[in-house]
């Protein structure tokens, strides 16, 4: 049945004509695809008339193996692939019966519809799987007109969600840039409350200078006249007494000096630089600075100042010029607490304020801070530490003392800060610090 391969290069060819017939492969394929149309046909012509059924089907399976074969070897018929694949079983069965009935007739004969029905099934499931490939291959390309559609709808939302990212990154730039300006404005308001503390601080070392200076000068005029009537020994006694003077005036010196430059180092960005440092100073300057800050608000304002200092304290490894805005603001706030409740309750009342250190077993160091003012209620005690919460009037406070002192103490230091308060009775603010 050397028919069935021939008609199948006709009908293969015939159908890749059809396929490309609105393409570029058109032009390159047209003419060769005729031509094994037509050399199939003339094929099965010359056979049926010269060669026997035998020779003829063996001839007919060959030429169907070339052209599949060679279609295959082309990449522009890639996309047929199913198509030229189906094609194998029938060159198998036409191949087979020829092979059969050359060698083994007598067998041929007697199994001869065997394999006709063989050949034509395989002529049949080339239709069948032409049919069930169009269905696949029109699947896939429902499945790739989808992910078009997908890949589409990803890079539009990628490009949304890149777009919503830098807005964020702006955005975040923008408010770094004014939590740095906040932060700015706290430690502002926080050195107008020490300015008054500050001068009445510096006013004490600079009267001593000023007092010691007269005193010199006087001392001077004395030793002079002593020198005059040649008694060196009262002249050298004045000259001790000078001296003495002399470092006086160089100790409240360095004093007054202390404190502007405490003040100077309070306006300015924090280095973040941790070095060594007595926290037992830091706390005392502190205290005294904001009780005299509030009293230059109010003259009638009085406090008791408790002041527990552990004297075996080691320097702490700390940045000081934070860590003393931490205290200050504590310090502050507790002045604050007793004034409110001493303007509530009047003159019974006496406001106290106390500050402890000391060594932890646990190698840290502790620094208390107590008064027995108006004290903090239950319903806001977790807020106090919130960015921008405060209790006091407009334009009193910031709301950033605490939430700075926290960054500062926890994140900064590693240490923590807890608070004991009962309301109207007074605040207890712990603070600890690691001493390495």
């Amino acid at each position: 049945m050397h028919f069935f391969p021939f008609l199948a290069v006709f009908l293969l060819t015939l159908r890749l004509n059809r396929n490309i017939k609105f393409t570029d492969l058109r032009l390159k394929w047209r003419w060769p695809l005729y031509g094994m149309m037509a050399l199939s046909v003339g094929l099965f012509v010359l056979c049926d008339d010269h060669f026997e059924d035998s020779v003829s089907s063996i001839i007919a399976a060959a030429y169907l193996l070339g052209v599949i074969e060679y279609l295959k070897r082309q990449d522009d018929f890639k996309s047929f692939m199913v198509l030229l694949n189906a094609h194998l079983p029938l060159i198998a069965a036409v191949l087979l019966s020829g092979i059969a009935e050359l060698i083994v007739p007598k067998f041929y004969d007697n199994n001869g519809s065997f394999f006709v029905s063989a050949e034509m099934a395989a002529f049949v499931w080339i239709f069948i799987r032409v049919s069930t490939s169009k269905k696949q291959q029109q699947e896939i390309r429902r499945i790739n007109e989808r992910k078009d559609e997908l890949e589409e709808l990803v890079a539009a939302r990628t490009a949304e969600i890149t777009q919503q990212r830098n807005e964020l990154q702006e955005t975040v730039k923008e408010l770094k840039a004014t939590q740095a300006q906040l932060i700015q404005q706290e430690k502002l308001a926080s050195l107008g409350e020490l300015t008054a503390g500050i001068a009445h601080e510096i006013q004490n070392p600079l009267n001593f200078v000023n007092n010691f200076s007269e005193v010199s000068v006087e001392l001077l005029e004395e030793m002079e006249a002593e020198i005059a009537k040649g008694d060196m020994e009262e002249a050298n006694a004045i000259a001790a007494d000078i001296k003495q003077n002399l470092e006086k005036i160089r100790h409240h010196g360095k004093r007054a000096d202390g404190i502007v430059k405490g003040m100077l180092q309070h306006s300015r960005a924090s280095s973040n630089v941790k070095e060594p440092t007595n926290l037992n100073t830091i706390a005392d300057e502190y205290f005294r600075l904001a009780y005299h800050g509030l009293r230059a608000k109010d003259k009638s304002f009085n406090a008791e100042l408790v002041s527990n200092f552990d004297e075996s304290l080691p320097m702490v490894n700390m940045v000081s010029q934070d860590v003393g805005r931490v205290l200050l603001n504590m310090f502050t706030n507790a002045f604050y607490a007793v004034h409110q409740k001493q303007k509530t309750i009047g003159g019974d009342f006496r406001p106290k304020v106390e500050v402890s250190t000391k060594v932890l077993p646990s190698n840290n160091v502790e620094i208390i801070v107590r008064d027995n003012g108006t004290g903090i209620p239950d319903a806001i005690k977790d807020k106090i530490m919130q960015p921008f919460f405060t209790t006091k009037p407009a334009g009193e406070g910031t709301g950033l003392g605490l939430s700075l002192s926290y960054d500062i103490i926890v994140k900064a230091h590693k240490g923590t800060i807890n608070i004991n308060s009962k309301e109207g009775e007074g605040s207890e603010f712990i603070i600890t610090l690691p001493l390495g």
